[in-house]
This record gives C-alpha cells, sequence and structure tokens, in this order.
C-alpha cells in the first residue's frame, strides 16, 4: 500500500503544511505563523502541533505517513538535514531539524532549500513534467533557484549550489546586495530594486500611476498593477527588470543548455510583463543553439509548489 507524505514550507511569516499523495495531490492543508521574533524553538514547537494536528485532522497514524520533508529558505545542509543559515529566520544556524522531528514522530525526515524544493514540485507535477534539464527561479524579496540536470536535482559539493541571485552582473560598483557583495543579479532585479526604480523616479516629480497607488508605500505589487494598467514608467521598470534576469539567465543557458526556465514567486505574478522581456534578452544574448532550445514559462503550482515539492525529498 502507498503512504501519504508531508510536506512543509518555512517562511518568514507563515509555515504552511500539507498531507500529499502519491499523484502529488493535497488531501490537507494548513498554515500557522512563524513567530521569527520568539526564536526558533518555538517555531518549532508550533511545526510540531501543526504535524499532531495533521495526524489527528486525517485520521492518520505516524505508520501511515511515509516521510516528512521540509523548505527553509537559506543555507541547508540536506545530506545532514540541518538548516545552515536562513536569514530571514532569526537564530535559525546550524539547527538539525530532521533530527529534532524524526525523535518527535518517529518518522523519516528530509530538508532542503525552499526553492529547490519547488523544482522537485514543478518537475513531477507541474510546468517541467516531461523535462529532463531545467531551472526553477523565483523572483520575489530575493531571487532563488533550483537547478534539475539530466532528471536529477542538483545540491553541490556542500548543498548549496543554484545560487543564481548571486551571479554578477557587474564587476565594481554595482548596488549591494543583501548577500554583502555587489553587482549581483538579485540587487539589480528583485522585489527592492522594483521599488527603489518607482521611488526614484517619483524623486523626479513625476506623477506615476504607482504613486497615485502608493498606500503609502510603494511595493512590487502595486507597481505590476500599474504595469497591468498601462502605465509607460511601470511597465519600462519590468522592461528592464526582465533584461537584467535575461542576461544573467543568457549566461546559465549557455552553461546547462537547459528545456525550460520556470519563473515563479511574488514579482513573477505580473506574468508576461516580466517574462517577455526575459525571453528576448535570452534570445539575443545566449549562445544560438542553447537560447533557441529554451523555453521560459511560468510555474503552475503557485503557492502549493514548496509543500508538493518538500513531500517528495524523502524519494529524491
Amino acid at each position: 500500500m502507498t503512504k501519504n507524505r508531508i510536506g512543509i514550507d518555512v517562511g518568514g511569516t507563515n509555515v504552511k503544511i500539507a498531507l500529499v499523495d502519491t499523484e502529488g495531490r493535497i488531501i490537507y492543508s494548513s498554515k500557522v505563523p512563524t513567530y521569527t521574533e520568539m526564536g526558533y524553538e518555538y517555531t518549532i514547537n508550533n511545526i510540531k502541533q501543526a504535524i499532531y494536528d495533521l495526524l489527528k485532522e486525517t485520521q492518520s497514524t505516524a505508520s501511515d505517513i511515509e516521510g516528512i520533508g521540509f523548505g527553509f529558505p537559506g543555507q541547508v545542509d540536506y545530506e545532514k538535514g540541518i538548516v545552515r543559515l536562513a536569514p530571514n529566520l532569526p537564530g535559525w544556524v546550524d539547527i538539525p531539524i530532521a533530527k529534532l522531528i524524526e525523535e518527535e514522530f518517529n518518522i523519516p525526515t528530509r530538508v532542503d532549500n525552499d526553492v529547490r524544493c519547488a523544482a522537485l514540485g514543478e518537475l513531477n507535477y507541474g510546468a517541467g513534467k516531461g523535462c529532463q534539464n531545467l531551472i526553477c527561479i523565483t523572483v520575489g524579496t530575493g531571487i532563488g533557484s533550483g537547478l534539475v540536470i539530466n532528471g536529477k536535482l542538483v545540491r553541490g559539493a556542500s548543498n548549496v549550489a543554484g545560487e543564481i541571485g548571486h551571479i554578477k552582473l557587474q564587476i565594481h560598483d554595482g548596488p549591494i546586495c543583501g548577500c554583502g557583495d555587489t553587482g549581483c543579479m538579485e540587487a539589480f532585479a528583485s522585489g527592492p530594486a522594483i521599488v527603489a526604480m518607482a521611488e526614484e523616479y517619483i524623486k523626479g516629480g513625476k506623477s506615476t500611476k504607482f504613486r497615485e497607488m502608493a498606500n503609502p508605500d510603494i511595493t512590487p505589487y502595486i507597481v505590476a498593477e500599474a504595469a497591468k494598467m498601462g502605465d509607460p514608467v511601470a511597465r519600462r521598470i519590468f522592461t528592464i527588470i526582465g533584461e537584467y534576469i535575461g542576461i544573467g539567465m543568457a549566461s546559465v543557458v549557455n552553461l546547462l543548455n537547459p528545456e525550460k526556465i520556470i519563473v515563479g514567486g511574488g514579482v513573477a505574478e505580473c506574468g508576461e510583463l516580466l517574462l517577455e522581456p526575459v525571453r528576448e534578452t535570452i534570445k539575443k544574448r545566449a549562445m544560438k543553439i542553447a537560447g533557441e532550445t529554451v523555453q521560459v514559462v511560468h510555474a503552475e503550482l503557485g503557492n502549493t509548489a514548496g509543500v508538493i515539492g518538500a513531500s517528495l525529498l524523502i524519494e529524491s
């Protein structure tokens, strides 16, 4: 008899938890606040309670569950089941989460980076079905990615492969990135870069749709909404962001020759406004054969990619 699995996606605000069947369907899902300011032990206890609640609500026992998988933002040691460093989760440094959960529930537990989990979900049940070589990127507060080569998730020598957001687009004097370096793609093309561009335009005294919509602050979502309404400045901002991502991804396309680049995350919700300039730039800047092969497509699983992918870690 095939068993269901539990997938858990840990974010800075909420922890999502789901019971997933062997076809990638979510049977039950819920979420609990992360409460990062309360410390990692508090969050872990919240997660344990959420697992107990899931088991109770679905009338399952530990023996009914094949495995538990976690997706975390940041650097994770998949082999040892340890969260090495999660910048958006203060205090999460070298936390052996897999061991703590296994000891509590006696269910095999794995942990990986959240975007690698999303890539696994898209590969098996989303936009990457049937692919052998793909790149899944999420564009939000930062830019994360998961790489699949020859049908396998790439983790690298120290389990931190896929930091595409930190490809360098400028040698000297580029914008400072959250990683501490300068000139990273993430610093040029993530959510904060959109806001910075929009605010720079407003400083010039110009009126735009997103200026009217700011409540009181400008957010990437507001700029995206203004772009959808046809605001020329907002549309131009997304074209620039798409070009930056396209230039960074052209190097990756040349290096890995993927079939697909799957784009998700909050900023990507603006759709073709972002994806079209990414496509055009890759076509212009990548080597011809690799550039013509790759398709740039939307992620299909949306907010469920993380939990579905995490549930697959037990066999990946």
